[in-house]
């Protein structure tokens, strides 16, 4: 790379200019697995397994969010799109929940005549904590949320902490 000092007047000759490298944005190291049927969030890097976070979901039917209000959590590929400190439950990592996959299936049950033509799909499903007072819900496995995934408030805090924007999440039956 080539460097001209300040003030240096050459003549005759064009100044070369400083070439910046770009700055190398590190690659995100994880990805989480949700397992509804073991009730656990699996976080995994590059050297496989890193940490495992009991959870819940919004309603006791395990199976794939069909539509708006009906408390499911929906199953597919997802990415965290924003991390924001929620009002009511502190951290949240909130999903691209509805994504191309997830339009396509609504779509498809709608034309099967499996869900109503008026149904609407949902949005908002994001990893959040419990409130602080009711970290016994994960521990009694009380399905609460309205189809999003529910951590401790205390283990919210460390998953919170360290996983970034983008990164992918695939939700299980």
């Amino acid at each position: 790379m080539a460097y001209v000092p300040a003030g240096s007047k050459k003549r005759g000759k064009q100044s070369e200019k400083v070439i910046k490298p770009l700055k190398t944005i590190p690659e995100n190291p994880y990805y989480i697995i949700v397992d509804k049927s073991d009730y656990e969030l699996k976080v995994f890097d590059e050297e496989g397994w890193y940490a495992t976070y009991p959870i819940v979901f919004g309603s006791k039917d395990l199976s794939d969010k069909m539509k708006e209000g009906d408390k499911r959590t929906p199953n597919g590929s997802f990415k965290v799109v924003l991390k924001k400190i929620h009002p009511k439950w502190g951290p949240e990592l909130l999903l691209d929940y509805p994504n191309a996959e997830s339009v396509q299936r609504f779509k498809e049950r709608k034309a099967n005549g499996i869900l109503p033509k008026n149904a609407r799909i949902g949005d908002g499903i994001a990893i959040h904590a419990t409130r602080p007072e009711e970290e016994w819900t994960i521990d009694n496995f009380y399905n609460w949320t309205d189809g999003c995934v529910s951590v401790k408030y205390t283990e919210m805090k460390d998953l919170f902490s360290y996983i970034p924007v983008g990164t992918k999440v695939t939700i299980q039956p």
